[in-house]
This record gives structure tokens, sequence and C-alpha cells, in this order.
């Protein structure tokens, strides 16, 4: 029986192609698998001249090792203008020694921990951009990429105003509390301190003389 050449031709094509699509599907599913995930706040409001944290998590499906993990923040701001590398870690922390954060960048993480934060000290208007978080722990080195918008305002907004007054007024109803608990203890204990020396004088009172008929 005589097999026709263009079936054996069109069969290897289709088997490649097959072999190819199974290849692409597997690369697929593994970088899905070791990808990188990174966690950021996507955006932070801060009052112009005081300290910021930018916080930033990972996670990997690869075991953790300080020594091969890879951590960096770059700015992009928000008018023209070339990204700016911001810091760098690499089995210890490399703050930018030139530049806008000259002297301003404090690294607030913990590998281990599997936390990449920094903390950006008296920000400036110029500081309004995007920060990006990248976290490498190789051989997971692929994935997303965190982003983090900051906003430097002259005065915090009313939300954040509202939650500090609430933070004061809830520590002042605290100590208040606890003072009313304390004056109370103390006048029940001299209450009952004024109770028990008026039982043991009355017994006192009512005794006679003995030689008085």
């Amino acid at each position: 029986m005589r097999v026709n050449p263009c079936y054996i031709v069109f069969l290897h094509i289709y088997v490649c192609a097959s072999f190819h699509r199974l290849f692409i599907y597997m690369y697929i599913c593994v970088l899905q698998v070791s990808g990188m995930r990174i966690y950021t706040s996507g955006e932070v409001e801060a009052v112009n001249g005081t300290d910021v944290r930018l916080k930033c998590t990972f996670e990997s499906s690869s075991p953790i090792n300080i020594n091969l993990v890879v951590i960096s923040w770059t700015f992009r701001p928000l008018g023209p203008g070339r990204e700016e590398s911001v810091f760098h870690f690499q089995q210890r922390p490399y703050p930018p020694v030139e530049g806008i954060f000259r002297k301003r960048i404090v690294w607030a993480g913990d590998v281990m921990g599997r936390d990449a934060s920094i903390i950006i000290r008296e920000v400036k208007f110029t500081y309004n951009g995007t920060y990006i978080c990248q976290v490498k722990n190789p051989p997971d080195v692929h994935g997303s990429v965190g982003q983090i918008k900051l906003r430097v305002v002259t005065t915090a907004s009313f939300s954040e105003l509202l939650l500090l007054a609430l933070a004061i007024g809830g520590g002042i109803a605290v100590v208040v509390i606890l003072l009313i608990i304390i004056v109370s203890c103390r006048r029940c204990k001299k209450r009952r301190q004024r109770q028990m020396e008026g039982n043991e004088e009355a017994p006192r009172k009512e005794r006679k003389d003995p030689t008085v008929w």
C-alpha cells in the first residue's frame, strides 16, 4: 500500500505545530507559576516636608535567598524627564549618592519577611510621580512590577485630618476613662477604710467602766 507523500508532509507539519503549541503552553504555565508577585498601595498622599513610607511586598515561588534577592526602585516624574534610580538592594541597601533623592531614602524593608518598602524623608513637590518597585529572586525573575503614585500636597486631606482627629479624640477618651476608674477605685478604698474604722470604734464606745454600777 503506497502512502501519498503529500499526506506524510502534512502529518509532519501537523505534529511539529502541535509540539510547538504544547511547548508555548508549558512555557506560559511555568511563567505563571514561578512569576514574582508584587503588591503596593497604588496611591499615596504625603504633606510637603514630611516623611512617607512606600510599601512594597512580594511573593515568590522560590525560597527566599537574601544573597540572591535584588530589589530596585525607580522614579518616573509627572512631567517630562527621564526615569531616575531611587534605591537598590543587593545583599545590603544602596541608597542614591546623587540626584534629587540623595540622603532622602531610608531602607524600611525586610527581605526575609518579603518586604521591600522604603521611606522618603522630607518629601518635596518635585517628588510627585510614579515609583516603581521591582524584585528578583533567582530563578524567580519574571513577573509584573509594583507601582505607587505619590502625590505631595500642601496640607493633609479632610479624610486624613478626620482620622487624626479621631485618633487624638480616642486617645483622650481612653485617658479620661482611666482617670475616672483610678479615682473611683481610690474613693471606694477610702470608703471601705472608713467603714472598717467605724466598725472598730463602735464596740469601744459601748464598753462601760466596770467600777460604775
